[in-house]
Formats: C-alpha cells, sequence, structure tokens
C-alpha cells in the first residue's frame, strides 16, 4: 500500500470517529448552525434597508457575505478540535497506533466538510425565507456550493496548523480570532469595497474571502445586470481568483501542517 493510500484509508477511520463525536455531542452542530441564522437575520433586517448596493438587491448580496464569513469561522473548528486533541493527550493515542502521520489532519479536515456543508443548508434555507434567491442554472448554483466547501477545506488546515502550534484551546480562540475577525470584516461581505478608504478598499478587493462571497453572488446570480463591473480583477474573476488562493493554501499549509503535528507528537 502507498503512502498516499494508507493516508486516505486512514484519515478516513479517523473522519469517522470525528463524525461519531460530533454525532454524540449535537450541542456543536446546532452552536455552528444558529450563528448564520442570526447573522442573516441581523443583517436582512437590521441593515437592509439602510445599505445600498447599486443596481442590486442587499439581501441578494448579502448571503455571498455570509457565506463566506461562515466558512472562515466554520474552519476554526478544525483547529479547535486539533488543540482539544492535542491538550487531552489523544495526539499521543494516535501516536502509538500503525497509521499515517498525516492521517489525523486528513481525517479531522475532512469530517469537518459535513457540518459546514449543514451550515451552507441552513443558510440558504434562511436567505430564503428574507428574499434571497437562486437566479443561476443549476449546474451553477452546484458550483457555488462546491466552491464554498473547497475553500473552507482548504482554509481548515490552516485552522489544523495553528490548533497544532498553540499550548491550549484558551490561546487558539484568542489568535485565530485576531487572524479571522479582520479577514472578515475588512471585505466585501457586508458591503461593497467602493465607499471604503483607499487602503482599507485596497486590502478588501485582493482578501480571499472577498473573492469567495463575490465568487458565490455571481454562481449563485445574484449579481444584476445594472451593478457596475468591479475595478480590481479579484473581483472581476472571483472565481479563478479562489481557485488559485484554496490551490496556494493547500500547496503550503498542507507540508506545513503534517511537519507540525510530527514535532507536536515527538515532543
Amino acid at each position: 500500500m502507498t503512502a498516499a493510500v494508507k493516508a486516505i484509508s486512514d484519515g478516513a477511520i479517523i473522519a469517522k470517529r470525528n463524525l461519531i463525536k460530533v454525532k454524540r455531542s449535537p450541542e456543536i452542530i446546532v452552536m455552528m448552525l444558529i450563528s448564520p441564522f442570526m447573522f442573516i437575520l441581523l443583517f436582512a433586517f437590521v441593515f437592509g434597508n439602510v445599505i445600498h448596493i447599486p443596481g442590486g438587491n442587499y439581501r441578494e448580496y448579502l448571503l455571498g457575505g455570509i457565506f463566506a464569513q461562515t466558512i472562515m469561522f466554520g474552519a476554526t473548528f478544525t483547529g479547535l478540535g486539533v488543540a482539544e486533541d492535542v491538550q487531552k493527550g489523544v495526539i499521543d493515542r494516535y501516536r502509538s497506533l500503525p497509521a499515517s502521520r498525516s492521517a489525523v489532519l486528513v481525517g479531522r479536515t475532512t469530517s469537518d466538510i459535513v457540518p459546514n456543508a449543514l451550515s451552507i443548508g441552513v443558510m440558504m434555507l434562511t436567505g430564503l425565507l428574507v428574499g434571497w434567491r437562486i437566479r443561476s442554472s443549476f449546474l451553477e448554483a452546484v458550483l457555488g456550493v462546491l466552491l464554498v466547501l473547497l475553500f473552507a477545506y482548504a482554509f481548515s488546515w490552516v485552522m489544523a496548523y495553528f490548533g497544532l502550534l498553540v499550548p491550549s484551546v484558551e490561546v487558539f480562540n484568542s489568535a485565530t480570532a485576531v487572524i479571522v475577525f479582520p479577514l472578515t470584516l475588512l471585505a466585501t461581505t457586508f458591503v461593497p469595497a467602493e465607499p471604503l478608504p483607499a487602503v482599507v478598499r485596497t486590502f478588501a478587493e485582493w482578501n480571499p474571502v472577498s473573492a469567495i462571497a463575490q465568487a458565490t453572488r455571481e454562481l449563485f446570480g445574484n449579481i444584476s445586470a445594472a451593478t457596475p463591473v468591479p475595478e480590481a480583477w479579484p473581483l472581476r474573476e472571483p472565481v479563478v481568483y479562489s481557485l488559485l488562493w484554496v490551490a496556494g493554501i493547500l500547496l503550503v499549509f498542507v507540508p506545513l501542517a503534517v511537519r507540525q503535528y510530527g514535532r507536536t507528537t515527538n515532543r
């Protein structure tokens, strides 16, 4: 059996273990699903009437941003689980098994696709309630969901790496908040880039979170023909830019996380 096949096989076993753990702790899923539900209702009904989208509908604009924000916060669930396993000594137990070194991380990141998919489903249903609609083809809508899940999977490797770096769950929560909040707020998640100050606008236009939000709007058909075409290339070609980020994140953070896993288990 090759190393890659063994990593996938062992990772599938770890993924099953993680899903069983989630099944036995349904409150984890409930909390993950409540957050996007509340954000959609809050922004749709509180800010929806005061934020103007040139040529468009704010509630349809909003859903793309909520998708992007939710998967970023959802990815921290991966790192949190890794940090918790390190703190409780679960990682040391895995070390005693004849498993591939990358299996734990492959299983962890793969199993977290399930709660992310459930979260997307809740967001879509809530969006329908507040007036959001899919105005593209079925295939484009499916591609939109897959792109969101793919980016969530890639970013979960970033969080897995940080989960192995930090000494405790508490430190992980504080450290990731410093990363995730600026990325999700200094973006076009809730407002267009045009009214922002110059420096902030440039950051928002090239922020991968903005690209994911824009890509979902595009694939779900939520960008009106009357909406001005963005000047920045990442927002004109958000699908391509998002895929470049996915590839870059995986190329950098998969080997980094696997290497850090080896260091953590050898302490």
